[in-house]
């Protein structure tokens, strides 16, 4: 059967109840900005005007991402593929959703807004003694913000070492992208897309 109304997943799952139900702030405060400082990783959510979805990895040193209030952070857009994916959605819909992770903290911080992209100098002035500058910032005003629990990294486990692969094990990226595209050429190296990656960053 296909569960196809709010009514009928209620009757399977029921409601939040306590902190579940309770927990969800429209400011930071100060465990969710201590979050987002020590964070070097988020993923992006963004749709556009028809509903197409995107999610984005965004990462950095911790502390990346900028507070600017208890209502509003700032995000760098770093030098990347130029496909804008995120962008083009945020200048459709203007907005956003986030999932900050913090290597090993099981918790994440969810924050839903409103976002904009801004090349004001006070934003882009934030980050001006980065090697490779952003040319945009991604100013995101927030609406919902959430602590989530540990269980999906607990079930996961995402930091455990022992749950890591050998690498080697695995296709690199010069790879799959052949196997995908179908090209004629030799596939990049791992090294030779790390070195030529580092100039980005």
């Amino acid at each position: 059967m296909q569960i196809k109304t709010e009514s009928q997943l209620r009757e399977l799952y029921g409601f939040p109840s306590g902190r579940a139900k309770n927990k969800g702030l429209s400011s930071l405060e100060k465990h969710t900005m201590h979050f987002i400082e020590r964070s070097p990783f988020l993923v992006m959510s963004t749709s556009n005007k028809a509903g197409e979805l995107d999610a984005s990895p965004r990462g950095g040193i911790p502390g990346f991402v900028k507070v600017i209030g208890k209502t509003e952070i700032v995000i760098p857009d770093a030098k990347g593929n130029n496909r804008l994916d995120s962008l083009i959605n945020i200048v459709e819909t203007g907005k956003v959703g986030l999932l900050f992770l913090i290597p090993g903290v099981d918790e994440t911080l969810r924050i839903n807004g409103q976002a904009s992209i801004r090349t004001d100098a006070e934003y882009l002035n934030l980050f001006a003694s980065e090697n490779n500058p952003p040319k945009t910032c991604i100013v995101v005003t927030i609406e919902e913000l959430f602590l989530h629990c540990a269980k999906a990294f607990m079930r996961s486990r995402l930091w455990d070492e022992k749950a890591k692969i050998d690498r080697g094990s695995f296709p690199t990226m010069g790879q799959m992208l052949k196997d995908q595209l179908g090209g004629s050429e030799t596939p990049e190296s791992s090294e030779a897309m790390i070195k030529r990656y580092k100039k980005d960053l």
